[in-house]
Order: structure tokens, then sequence, then C-alpha cells
């Protein structure tokens, strides 16, 4: 659990100030993203963060890359993070997502917003929307996250927004979150 308490705190950290957001718009996939461990679909508006950058913040080394939007809501650019930790066993994927959605349970100002299932490859896992406060310098927070697993690995992405968001926010969190793979390209199609 400090790991993944640590990994949001980062999300945190690159959510950065800015201006304020957007309009409703119609959100759809513009870049597959995979590099060779794991995968999603990015929206137009959306960009991977350097790594380079990851590092110069602080970010730790279990965030394997992170996703930012390119305009700002309420003065925070909405972050999605990765993070791989090493499991001491296997586990499924969706033994892997319900510790991680009970993980978090117990941070300060936990909230749940919203429970519901999505597809990971081949199961069925939590997409888990809630609030928290990880640390108490740091304000209350909206993340989303999906788990998953594959081998002795469990990853998460981790979406980090402030508490109100609008709704072309929420689809392009959601498009992310819901097109997470562990699988590549040629792995996945024919599904």
């Amino acid at each position: 659990m400090k790991k993944l308490i640590l990994a949001m705190a980062a999300t945190v950290i690159l959510t950065a100030c800015g201006g304020s957001g957007g309009t409703t718009t119609a959100v759809a996939c513009t870049d597959a993203y995979w590099d060779g461990v794991v995968g999603t679909c990015l929206p137009k508006g959306w960009h991977v963060v350097d790594r380079t950058a990851l590092d110069q913040r602080g970010v730790p080394s279990e965030v394997l890359v992170a996703f930012q939007a390119d305009t700002p809501t309420a003065g925070q650019f909405a972050t999605v993070t990765v993070t791989r930790e090493s499991l001491s066993r296997q586990m499924t994927s969706v033994d892997y997502s319900d510790a991680s959605v009970q993980s978090v349970l117990a941070m300060p100002g936990y909230t749940k917003i919203d429970l519901t299932k999505v597809p990971v490859d081949d199961s069925s896992v939590s997409f888990h929307t809630f609030s928290a406060q990880p640390s108490a310098d740091q304000p209350k927070t909206r993340f989303s996250q999906v788990s998953a697993a594959t081998g002795a690995n469990g990853y998460t992405f981790t979406a980090s927004t402030p508490l109100s968001i609008d709704a072309t926010l929420t689809k392009q969190i959601q498009l992310i979150l819901s097109n997470v793979t562990l699988k590549g390209p040629a792995a996945s199609s024919g599904e």
C-alpha cells in the first residue's frame, strides 16, 4: 500500500499548475500507446510525459510512464500514471485489482465515487473512482484507477484530477483506463 500511495502522490505532483479548462467535445482514441509492457489508447489533447521530466520532478522509478492532458482543468493538468509493483507471488488481474481497491480504503479522506468493471485483456477488473488526500500538504484529489497483473508484476493506471471535472475530461479518463492492456498489439488483435 505504501508504494501505491507514493505513486498516487507522484500523480498529484505531476498535475502542476495551469489555467482553466475546456468545453465538452467528442472523445475518441487518436494514439495507441504500447511500450512493450503496458498499453492504452490516448485521446486527442493528451501526451506521454518524457521520462526525463518525470525524473526531474522526483517521480519514483515504480512509475513506468505518465500521460498528461494538454489543457488544464481548475489550474491543474490531469495526469495518468502507470506504476509497476513486483509481487511476492503471481496474481490474477482480478485478485490484484481487488487488492488495489482494498489498499486505498484506509487513505485519509477516502470517499468512494464509483466502482464499475472494465475489461483488461481476458479479465474483468475494477474501475475505481474515489477522492482522497494522499498527504496533509496536498489538496483532496479525485482519483480513478484500473489495476491488472501478469506473472509476478502488478500494474496500476491512476488518473489524478481536481475534485470537480467536466464531462469531456471524465470521458477522456474513461477512454484511457478502459483501454488498458498488458498484451502487445499483435497479441490482443483478433479478440
